[in-house]
């Protein structure tokens, strides 16, 4: 028993390395840009691919790959849900919206972003962190999906007032502070050039 239990997790590593060699063939994404990526080393991936190492079972690395391959992560038997919230909020479902309005695969969508910055994006895109709160950021994603500060700002702002509650600010009784803050800051943002 102990026997076929074994030939059954090498089928699996066999099938993600496999699957792993052929999108990287396919897309014609480099291997150092995928490792940049998902956030390991080159080796680590040339040695995923010769299957000289089990296929990752850490859920950050799998949803990365995952995100980077535009798949879910459920896809790979060696994944396991993991216990961590997922934050995939209404900004995040907007922004892969945008994308794929654009006709953009993920990796056309990672490339679009400086080599340090593209791991960030795939945490984003995989809800393991929230997006951006300061607003040059959050624009700078905005300018890749070609999206306007008019309909950028909403977003900003909801992320905004949800951090001022976590920290503890009472939204209710700071209400007209709070609005006048926001209708200083729509105004500034509305005023620059997209």
């Amino acid at each position: 028993m102990v026997i076929k239990n074994k030939e059954i997790n090498t089928k699996q590593k066999e099938k993600s390395s496999i699957r792993l060699a052929h999108f990287l063939e396919k897309s014609g994404l480099h291997k150092k840009d995928f490792a940049q990526m998902v956030g390991v080393t080159l080796s680590y991936v040339y040695n995923l691919i010769d299957d000289s190492i089990p296929f990752s079972t850490r859920s950050a690395t799998l949803e990365r790959i995952a995100v980077v391959m535009d798949i879910n992560p459920e896809e790979f038997p060696e994944y396991r849900i993991p216990q961590e919230p997922i934050m995939i909020d209404d900004t995040i479902e907007f922004l892969k919206k945008k994308q794929h309005d654009m006709g953009f695969s993920t990796v056309q969508f990672l490339k679009s972003f400086p080599r340090k910055k593209r791991i960030e994006i795939v945490d984003i895109m995989r809800g393991a962190i929230p997006v951006p709160l300061d607003w040059n950021e959050l624009k700078l994603i905005g300018n890749v999906l070609q999206i306007s500060n008019d309909e950028l700002y909403p977003f900003w702002e909801k992320r905004l007032k949800d951090v001022l509650k976590i920290s503890g600010v009472n939204v209710r009784e700071n209400q007209e502070l709070i609005d006048k803050m926001f209708a200083c800051a729509e105004k500034y943002i509305k005023s620059k050039n997209d």
